[in-house]
Parts: C-alpha cells; structure tokens; sequence
C-alpha cells in the first residue's frame, strides 16, 4: 500500500497481489487532515466522459415519428412533455439530469461524391464522436478526425492507468472486406486517437475486467487463477485486511462494498463463461464464450465495469458501441421479433414504425441501469453523475432513408456544473450536431476549442432566465 507519510492516503493507492492491482474509489481518508470537501460545482475539476452511439437511428427522426414526438418532445425549454409513446419515456425519472438536443444534423456521414452513394452504413459510426467525413478507402491511408473522446483522454486522461477504455456489445465480420470501398475501421470504430489511429473496442466482460484489474502477470497466470476458481479478491485479501484497519468506519463500509461489487461483477462473469462451456445450443453460437447471449445482461455487466473504472479512477474517458450498422439481431424483450436493421427499414408503414420504435425503446431503456448507479455511487458529497458527462445518440436519423438530418442526441448528468440538464434544446434548422460539441468540451475542460468537425458556431445548453432544476446542497 502507498500512505502519504503524516497526511493521509493517496488517491493513487493500489492494493497488489500475485498480478493483480486494485485501485480504489475516493475515500475520506484520502482527503489531507484539516480540509474539508469543497464542492466541485465551484471549482475546477476533471469531468469524466462516457459517450454510447446508437447505430441506423430512431423511428422518431421520420417524419411520422416526428410528428408523433416519439423521440423529440414538442416544447422546447425545461416544460417539455414525454408522450406516453416516447422512447424517453422510461427515463424520466432522470429528467433532471437528461438533456435533450434534437433538430441537429451529421451531415458529414453523408455521401459527398457519387461514388460515396449508398454507403451511410459504412461511414456513420466513425463520424459520431470525429463529426469529420471518413476518406473513402479500404487501404492503410484512412483519414478522418481525431473524435471527442480522444481530445478529452489527451488532457485529462494523462493522470489515469487507462487514459480512455474503448467497449462494445457486437462484433463484426464481413469476410474480409466492408463495403461501398470504406475501410472496416470506420465501421466498428467510434474512438479515433488521430486521423489515422482507429481504437479498437472490447466485446468480452472478462478481457474488460483483466484490462482494470490485471488479474494476472501473464496469459497462462491469468488462466491458471481462472482454472483454481478463485475470485481475482482472494489474492489480495491480506492487503484489504490491513487496509480496513487503518480506515475510519464510514471508508471500511465504502470499501466492503466495493470489494463486494467487484467480486460480483467476477462471479457473473464466471457463470456466463460456465453457461456457455456446457456444449448447449447458443442464442448467439459465434460470439465468444464470455459474452451474454441475453442483450441486457451483457449491457449491464458493461455497465458495471464502466461504473467501477469511472468510481476508482482508472479512467475518465469511455467510449461505448452498442451495436452495429446491418445488424440482423433481435430483442425479445422489446415486444417484436423483427431484427433491429430490417425494422429500420419500416417504409413508413406506421405499424413496422411503431415494431422499430420499440426496439430503439428497449435498447435505450436499458441506459437508466447505468444512470441509476452513477446517481446512486457518491463521491465525496456528491453523486457519481453530477461529475459525470454521458453522452446517447446515433449519426443516423432516420433508417429508412439512411439521411443523417434531424438525428437523435441526449446528454445525461451534470459535468460538474456544465449542463443543468432538465432541458430540451431545439437547434434551428441546419443546425449541425457538431455545434453542441463544441459547447460542451469548452465547458468541460476545453475553452480554446472554436471549432470541431464540421461546426460553424456553438450550441446553447441553457435556457437564461429560465429557473434551473432544484440540485443537491452545496
């Protein structure tokens, strides 16, 4: 353990044993003796970024949708209503915290030269977080942008074991190639590090969990531990034990939980992989043994080690792909047994709008397990989310059409202070979705930045005069 002689404990405090390393929440005792918390609302602070892309759009960037409200609400400012058929709906009692931008477009995703014609697929996913137009090419010379994310990881992520953490629900394998002559990078990668450095993202709950926890020196130690069914907390069991007994009751309850939290996220990993090691019929047989047949489990078990990287500080930066363009893939639990991309292609029949609608309001649903642990998670005196920047949205808008005008964003928590959140901003027409980024980063850290992607000014995230919503104590 590393103590700050005569202060208190350091942020940066590891528990390590047999090539494992735990790092640890925000504890009272890591707060030098004499000072008090101050809130983080008056000063500043680091503001973690966790952004989820949402692939081929929502049934309530049609026409039809839109004019049913399904995704947008009809009032802008802070008395906006949630229809009884939005896809918000189950997120309302995050209403507080959510901030809804709509009327904003991605028209870099779109085709600039005849032969780009057709592939919106194949160029959307790289265009979210970059707002840049991907080259066309299937060659090692791919050139884009350098995405949102990775801007926020150079200047903030610098102090973390992980300066960013790249995930993923879905793989993809296109025998080779990807289509419309785009690279497949521009396809799976939301995270790019410079034009021409894609990032690539993590499916499996098990690699995720050895990236933050190490677990293992080696391959083989990794293996072997797995082997003798031993939880990742039992090599270093000693360490927590001397821990506790320097820590004040109210940090030893904080670490229990913690140590219990982790060890569960292990024990659901081990029953995944035990499940699938059965030699039974799989609801997905090409995806790796780690991953969840079951969509929302898999969501949730990301979620979890999301919230753990974010809670210990072992990053401040995620980026997170729920699915991919095409996908063929089904959600039982939406209420229609339509796969994802051909319900996006509804012809604006109303009732296949309405088969999309639910499965866009499903998978979003699925967002609040997330949200309600980072508000539930406090640091300090304050919840995780009120420190916290989440970015939901997809660079498509309507699927049907694969147009990119009017395309679906929401931002959640309050980033220390820079979003109020209880707000629906309607941009004006033409309005590109790149301007609400740059307002954002300029709040959260990055007042240099003028311009990104393909922006031409900046976004209003407030509504002046306007009461803001009721917030926690100072």
């Amino acid at each position: 353990m590393n103590f700050i002689t005569g202060t208190h404990l350091s942020r940066r405090t590891f528990l390590r044993g047999a090539g494992t390393s735990l790092a640890l929440p925000l504890l009272d005792a890591m707060v030098p003796a004499g000072r008090r918390w101050t809130d983080p609302m008056r000063r500043s602070e680091f503001t973690r970024l966790v952004c989820v892309e949402e692939s081929m759009g929502v049934a309530g960037s049609s026409d039809w949708g839109a004019a049913r409200h399904l995704f947008a609400p009809a009032q802008a400012g802070r008395d906006f209503e949630l229809v009884a058929d939005s896809q918000l709906k189950p997120l309302e009692s995050f209403r507080d915290y959510m901030t809804i931008v709509s009327n904003t477009d991605c028209r870099a995703a779109e085709a600039k030269r005849a032969e780009e014609i057709g592939g919106d697929h194949d160029r959307s996913t790289a265009v979210f977080l970059t707002q840049a137009h991907p080259r066309q090419t299937q060659g090692s010379d791919i050139f884009l942008g350098t995405s949102l994310d990775q801007l926020h990881a150079q200047r903030f992520g610098r102090d973390t074991a992980l300066p960013s953490l790249e995930m993923c629900i879905e793989g993809i394998d296109r025998g080779g190639g990807c289509a419309y002559n785009y690279h497949c990078a521009y396809t799976t990668s939301l995270a790019w590090a410079s034009p021409n450095q894609p990032l690539p993202a993590i499916r499996e709950p098990r690699v995720v969990f050895e990236r933050l926890f190490g677990a293992g020196d080696s391959a083989e130690d990794r293996a072997a531990r797995r082997r003798a069914d031993r939880s990742m907390i039992d090599w270093i069991t000693t360490e927590v034990a001397r821990l506790r007994r320097d820590l004040g009751a109210v940090d030893r309850v904080a670490l229990d939980e913690y140590v219990d939290h982790i060890r569960e996220i292990e024990r659901r990993i081990q029953l995944v992989e035990a499940r699938h090691a059965t030699g039974e019929e799989r609801a997905m047989p090409e995806a790796p043994s780690g991953v969840p047949d079951s969509f929302e489990e898999h969501m949730r078990l990301m979620f979890d080690l999301q919230l753990i990287a974010l809670q210990a500080d072992l990053t401040r930066v995620i980026t997170f792909k729920t699915g991919f363009d095409q996908s063929n893939r089904t959600f039982p639990g939406s209420g229609t047994t339509r796969s994802i991309h051909g319900a996006s292609h509804h012809g604006n029949a109303p009732d296949h709008l309405m088969d999309y609608h639910r499965i866009n309001t499903y998978r979003l649903s699925q967002l609040g397990y997330f949200l309600d642990k980072l508000r539930s998670t406090t640091e300090g005196d304050r919840p995780l989310l009120d420190k916290t920047a989440v970015i939901w949205g997809s660079p498509m808008a309507d699927g049907n059409l694969h147009n990119h005008r009017r395309a679906p964003l929401l931002m959640f928590g309050r980033a220390n202070g820079a979003l109020e959140g209880g707000i629906h901003v309607k941009a004006p027409e033409g309005t590109p979705m790149a301007n609400t980024f740059v307002t954002l980063m300029r709040n959260i850290g990055h007042p240099e930045m003028d311009t990104f992607g393909d922006s031409d000014g900046a976004l209003a995230l407030d509504f002046p005069g306007q009461a803001s919503p009721a917030r926690g104590g100072p």
